[in-house]
């Protein structure tokens, strides 16, 4: 059921899981058309991934934001856990985008390396970075209530 990870994924960067749904069957319609173009470096989970996040970005509004670096997921539901979503919302973009890949997406960190175009240590960094900051940020909301 890889679709339900495409689609939860991508619901964080176009917003619904109803544009999400169509933004992972046009990525998949691109990568069968673009099939001869997988040279098989890496898994080809994650080169669909990098299409799939390439086409949700089309998608959205501002055009300055289609690259992997202006990706902003965020929680669908942002009010169900309004401290959790307040949290992701501080680490900057690359490295929600990282915490989407493994959480959401549930991606290993080689894949996430490939879809991102960085190295795998820079994968577990920005992960280790998240999880401290999200811990700090979690701790201290639970401090103030």
């Amino acid at each position: 059921m890889r679709y339900v990870h495409f689609r939860n994924t991508l619901a964080t960067i176009t917003g619904s899981r109803e544009s999400a749904r169509d933004v992972v069957q046009e990525a998949f319609a691109r990568a069968l058309r673009a099939r001869k173009g997988f040279r098989g470096d890496g898994s080809l989970e994650a080169w669909v991934w990098r299409i799939a996040l390439r086409t949700a970005l089309e998608q959205r509004p501002d055009p300055r934001l289609a690259s992997l670096n202006g990706s902003e997921p965020m929680l669908l539901q942002p009010q169900r856990d309004g401290a959790l979503a307040d949290a992701l919302r501080s680490l900057p973009a690359r490295r929600r985008l990282i915490v989407f890949l493994r959480y959401f997406a549930d991606l290993s960190y080689a894949e996430i390396a490939e879809v991102c175009e960085v190295k795998e240590g820079t994968v577990g960094a920005a992960l280790a970075q998240a999880r401290a900051a999200l811990g700090q940020a979690l701790t201290n909301e639970e401090g103030e209530r």
